[in-house]
């Protein structure tokens, strides 16, 4: 059979977790390229997508893992434009778009797009490079470039002294000394010098050798010295651990975990969406739970039971949400198995660059209020829009 060669050519194929959109040309091939198990099922490619080509697929099923063949969303490749608005506008890096092998954004190249304007900052001098907001990112988009210390590590960590930047003094009163070896024996740093016994003398003669490298300056070798010769002192300059943390900007959802929880007020967020968030105690049905799976953010929560008094004959909620830590992705609105449940509004979208008339076109969609969803068909979700 003969081989069409009617150009252009469309297909989608799947490469491990990659979903892989190709249209191609005599002249180029183009690939937009979705990260199946990255996309949260916002649906903000699907609204700012000039050709219509993107649609939300089974969200909630997807999300909660109960359907895994499929993509939270669809892209037709016949229709797709390849032109990256999609892959500039996703909260979550979840899209990529690639030319002839190689990364590229039409859209910026050609006429111009706006980008979010994010700002995700760590401030060094306040940073103490704990672990808290590598452990707390939704996102892992903190990048904790610490050395590995014996507490996290016996085997391979490095030993907790070289932990902190100071200077440490060991002295011992020869006097007193009676090189009896106690010191020794209970620490790595400390080994006795002996001059070998002789009956001449009958006495411990000897020195002690001090290995500043392995001392942390634990006291215990003059605490246990049974002549109170040894006296062991730390001045630390510096109780900073080595090494920096910062943040991967371009894999930042701005949730601001890493700010609310930052012990030292060392990182500042500023959200790229701002907006309103609430539910419907009276309709969201107990024991769903789904847009708290879905949350890519882990802003949703059910909150713990209230106290009978503290009732006073109002419904108890069912579900909550922490505003501060809520982008308005909409990915809970679109994955919401009720009607009326969650209502979302945006209400600023931060961006730099020049807002474009197809910028603003996108902005009007992404601005309408909406609610949880009211039907599937044909395993595509529809959104209500709330006039």
């Amino acid at each position: 059979m003969a081989m069409s060669t009617m150009y252009p050519k469309f297909s989608t194929k799947t490469d491990g977790d990659n979903i892989i959109m190709e249209q191609k040309l005599l002249a180029k091939v183009s690939h937009l390229v979705l990260k199946k198990n990255v996309c949260t099922g916002c649906g903000i490619c699907s609204e700012a997508c000039p050709k219509e080509a993107i649609v939300l697929g089974l969200v909630g099923a997807v999300r909660r893992g109960a359907v895994t063949t499929e993509a939270p969303i669809s892209v037709d490749p016949a229709k797709c434009s390849y032109c990256g608005v999609c892959v500039i506008l996703c909260p979550f890096n979840a899209l990529g778009l690639e030319v002839d092998g190689e990364p590229s954004l039409p859209i910026l190249e050609q006429e111009g797009f706006p980008q979010y304007d994010i700002t995700a900052e760590i401030d060094e001098s306040k940073c103490n490079r704990c672990t808290i907001c590598h452990e707390v990112c939704p996102n892992d988009a903190i990048i904790r470039d610490v050395p590995t210390f014996e507490g996290v590590d016996a085997a391979d960590g490095a030993k907790r002294q070289a932990a902190l930047t100071g200077k440490t003094t060991f002295v011992v009163d020869k006097e007193k000394c009676t090189v009896c070896g106690i010191c020794a024996a209970l620490c790595p740093a400390l080994s006795v010098d002996r001059i070998p016994f002789y009956a001449e003398t009958a006495k411990s003669l000897g020195d002690i050798v001090w290995d500043e490298k392995l001392c942390n300056a634990c006291q215990v070798c003059a605490l246990a010295c049974p002549t109170e010769a040894i006296k062991v002192e730390r001045a630390v300059e510096s109780n900073k651990l080595p090494g920096k943390v910062t943040i991967d900007v371009e894999n930042c959802c701005t949730c601001s975990w890493c700010e609310k929880t930052c012990p030292t007020e060392a990182v500042t967020i500023k959200k790229f969406f701002d907006g309103e968030i609430s539910f419907n105690a009276e309709k969201c049905p107990a024991g769903c739970s789904t847009c708290v799976e879905v949350c890519p953010c882990n802003a949703i929560y059910l909150p713990s039971p209230a106290s009978a008094v503290g009732m006073k004959k109002q419904k108890e909620a069912v579900i909550a949400v922490n505003k501060d830590l809520c982008i308005f992705c909409g990915a809970c609105v679109n994955a919401c198995p009720s009607e009326d449940v969650i209502r979302l509004k945006r209400t600023e979208i931060r961006v730099k660059g020049p807002e474009t008339d197809l910028f603003k076109k996108i902005a009007e969609k992404l601005y309408v209020p909406r609610t949880s969803k009211v039907r599937e068909t044909s395993g595509h979700v529809e959104v209500k829009k709330v006039e």
